[in-house]
């Protein structure tokens, strides 16, 4: 058991909306930026948190999209919030379960005495990068923020009780943007292979690669810190995509049992996990004393799995 807890949280929508066949979607529609989602979310949960910027030893980005290349979206957020200070900044990111890896490995930092309050902000806006062409990807997505406070806590039951992180790499070139960085520079883009820079998404072998990997990830979880999933209070999956009451009932998880809010809100990449957990803690729909497991998929194949007694 890492023993952490979350003391503030904040979440974040843009207030453009487009429905897409009933389905509502956040777009941000170039009236607010990715930055400026992050600060409104960071701000909620430093003040529902009740700290100070100065409080905070450590801010990290959990985002999936970069700002720009450089510098690191933390260091950008930093100079919104945290401006004249030494606090460092740094980015942990596999795109969509970014939020759940950064409070993974933020969590032993805090365990080993590095720092106290820790500062994770995950803010996307995938509408920028989508194709129109592909139906299926143009209208899952949406844009949004989150944030959260996490910090060294005293109750022995309370905190990370296991975590797992594997990658898939036969998955890599299923879900990508193959343009924009050094093996495809924006230097070189051309009207006619648009395609290359914004989003690609294979659904089908997405698919099958999860229906074959997941099981024996979350199996291999329940063994190494001898837990069952049929003893979590809440699953908070990532919303990937209208395809998780699927995936959910091939790892035996019973509707009552999970969020599943995709018509309402869509794939928010890395926000989705967070935006949840934030939107059930503010609800009272989470108590202390809960067991929420988070879990997801995300481009690489990456695969998450992380218990957390709240």
């Amino acid at each position: 058991m890492r023993n952490i807890k979350i003391i503030g949280y904040g979440n974040y929508l843009p207030k453009n909306i487009v429905m897409f066949d009933g389905e509502k979607r956040y777009r941000c529609n170039g009236s607010e930026t990715q930055l400026d989602m992050a600060v409104k979310a960071a701000k909620k949960a430093l003040k529902n948190a009740k700290l100070d910027i100065k409080d905070i030893d450590c801010i990290v980005s959990s985002s999936a999209v970069i700002m720009q290349p450089i510098p690191c979206n933390a260091a950008l957020i930093h100079e919104q919030i945290a401006k004249g200070t030494n606090i460092p900044a740094m980015d942990i990111n596999t795109t969509c379960t970014s939020f759940v890896t950064a409070l993974d490995t933020m969590s032993y930092l805090i365990e080993a005495g590095r720092y106290k309050n820790v500062l994770i902000v995950a803010s996307d806006v995938s509408s920028e990068g989508l194709n129109e062409e592909q139906k299926e990807s143009y209208t899952l997505f949406s844009d949004g923020a989150s944030a959260v406070v996490i910090t060294k806590s005293e109750d022995s039951n309370q905190g990370i009780v296991g975590s797992l992180i594997r990658t898939y790499s036969e998955g890599a070139h299923a879900t990508e943007i193959r343009g924009g960085g050094t093996l495809r520079t924006a230097m070189k883009y051309k009207p006619e292979d648009k395609a290359d820079y914004t989003f690609d998404m294979k659904g089908k072998p997405i698919l099958s690669l999860c229906v074959k990997k997941l099981p024996e990830l979350f199996k291999e979880f329940e063994e190494k810190f001898n837990v069952s999933i049929k003893d979590v209070d809440v699953v908070i999956p990532h919303q990937a995509s209208r395809a998780l009451p699927f995936i959910m009932q091939i790892l035996k998880i019973d509707e009552s049992k999970y969020v599943n809010r995709v018509s309402e809100f869509g794939n928010m990449v890395s926000v989705s996990i967070p935006y949840m957990l934030c939107d059930l803690l503010e609800k009272g729909k989470i108590k202390k004393g809960d067991k929420v497991l988070l879990c997801g998929t995300a481009a690489g194949l990456t695969c998450n799995i992380l218990l957390l007694n709240i």
